[in-house]
């Protein structure tokens, strides 16, 4: 069983910052992805950034050069660095961890609870 914990939301007015971290334990595959994603309040889940086990970045278009996702594998965690924040990033981010051979996010692949960001006007 895998389980994932993250940690770091809360409130902040727009063009604030924040940092989430989501830590992995359990019987975690040696490869593995990890991934930030958000629901907002009435939309989808959408991908916000992830990061493959050798540092291979990817983000959504929304957030590109304002956020960023780093990884220490040596602490099997992942953090997100959320800079300039926007009314419109408010919503629950999820961790997720995919290992390999598993699509991002898919069926198989492993949730944290989520953490709520808010950014106030």
């Amino acid at each position: 069983q895998v389980h994932l914990e993250e940690s770091g939301g809360g409130l902040v007015q727009a063009g604030g910052s924040l940092r989430l971290s989501c830590v992995a334990s359990g019987k975690i595959s040696s490869i593995f992805t990890m991934a930030w994603y958000r629901r907002a309040p009435g939309n989808e889940r959408e991908l916000v950034a992830s990061i493959t086990a050798g540092g291979i970045t990817n983000y959504g278009d929304s957030v590109k050069g304002r956020f960023a996702i780093t990884r220490d594998n040596a602490k099997d965690t992942v953090y997100l660095q959320m800079n300039s924040l926007q009314v419109q990033d408010t919503g629950v981010y999820y961790c997720n961890l995919s290992p390999l051979h598993f699509r991002l996010g898919s069926d198989g692949t492993h949730w944290g609870q989520g953490t709520q960001v808010t950014v106030s006007s």
